[in-house]
């Protein structure tokens, strides 16, 4: 495992790079082959490469879910090394999540039947997946179970409940002028995005669970004009389908506060809510599993971040979260897998299939 683990975290592929992605494509394609004796299908959209691997004649029962495109951009392993010491694996995309696409190769090349299970991983995770969310609604629905080998949150626990997310770019069109001899000819472009900035942040609804968080913002194009344009993004997270809605409406309806300019939202709702209905039966049948096997008990926890996960629940198909590498530091410096879990969870994976296979 270590050593294909390697190989993946050494072969860099961050989302927006096609020919990064592409490339690591191959190489996930080769090592599940060697692992799983078994080509998978490649499917490419708009320039972006995914992996399926379909088990058996009939139809798919368990789908198990990964992706290959990290965040990180091309030349990180200069200054992120990829190295395994002190019990601890480090490098760029280690734990989000090139460590659970191997624990899932592991996992299902353990089956003594694998009749009923689909293996796909995508390439355009990280940043939404605008190419193959219909592949992955397409291959959840009707399955028993979606099983998705995203890392864990922190100590090793499975992600029982997602918040939905949301996209927008707030965009503001003013008119130019020189900021020195005549400002008042202008209508500032700045001037106007902080008041829609304010307005954003204020739909956030805390005792809801939903942020609203203006982030990336850029107006201007030298600093002695006034600036006639400009824009800011705008990430949402919410609980449940209603308060994703709400922040939807009022995005919409918001109007310039400065005459003359030009207000435009756009964007929307990205991930609907994994609501923990949709993992409830699944993590006790995951209890149940970990406890035949040994392993310590597990604990499910509810966090804000959202992953494909949140489209195999929105198809009415069972899901479970979280069941990659643990470690901790997904997108940050710190980024890595603690080495002593990737075995047992493997295991888990492998014995919680078998499990779902059972009842056909």
């Amino acid at each position: 495992m270590l050593a294909d683990i390697a190989e993946l975290v050494a072969c860099e592929s961050p989302s927006e790079d096609l020919a990064a992605v592409a490339a690591c494509a191959d190489l996930v394609a080769r090592i599940g082959a060697e692992r799983l004796g078994a080509t998978p299908e490649r499917i490419t959209t708009a320039g972006r490469a995914h992996l399926r691997w379909a088990f058996g004649d009939g139809p798919a029962r368990v789908l198990v879910l990964g992706h290959h495109d990290t965040v990180w951009p091309v030349g990180s392993l200069a200054t992120h090394p990829a190295t395994a010491a002190g019990g601890v694996l480090r490098g760029p995309g280690c734990f989000d999540m090139k460590a659970g696409l191997v624990a899932a190769f592991h996992a299902i090349a353990a089956l003594p039947d694998r009749a009923g299970v689909t293996l796909l991983v995508t390439g355009d995770e990280e940043i939404g997946s605008p190419t193959s969310r219909e592949l992955i609604r397409a291959e959840a629905a009707g399955c028993a179970a979606a099983l998705v080998l995203e890392a864990s949150a922190p100590g090793g626990a499975l992600k029982v409940e997602r918040k939905g997310v949301s996209r927008y770019s707030v965009r503001v069109t003013g008119r130019a002028a020189h900021a020195g001899l005549e400002p008042e000819r202008g209508v500032n472009a700045s001037v106007e995005l902080a008041h829609q900035v304010l307005a954003v942040a204020a739909l956030a609804d805390p005792g809801r669970g939903t942020t609203v968080t203006p982030t990336l913002l850029s107006a201007g194009a030298s600093a002695n004009t006034v600036p006639a344009a400009g824009e800011f993004a705008v990430d949402v997270r919410a609980r449940d389908a209603a308060e994703q809605d709400r922040v939807d409406a009022a995005l919409r309806a918001l109007r310039p506060v400065l005459d003359d300019a030009v207000l435009e939202v756009v964007g929307g709702p990205n991930r609907p809510p994994l609501p923990r209905t949709a993992s409830a039966d699944l993590f006790d049948r995951a209890s149940r599993v970990a406890a035949a096997l040994g392993l310590p008990p597990l604990r499910g926890v509810a966090v804000g971040g959202g992953s494909d996960g949140n489209l195999t629940a929105a198809v009415g198909t069972p899901t479970l979260d979280g069941l990659g590498a643990v470690g901790g530091g997904a997108h940050a410096d710190d980024e890595h897998v603690l080495i002593d879990e990737l075995a047992p969870r493997a295991a888990l994976v492998a014995a919680l299939v078998a499990d779902l296979l059972g009842e056909r």
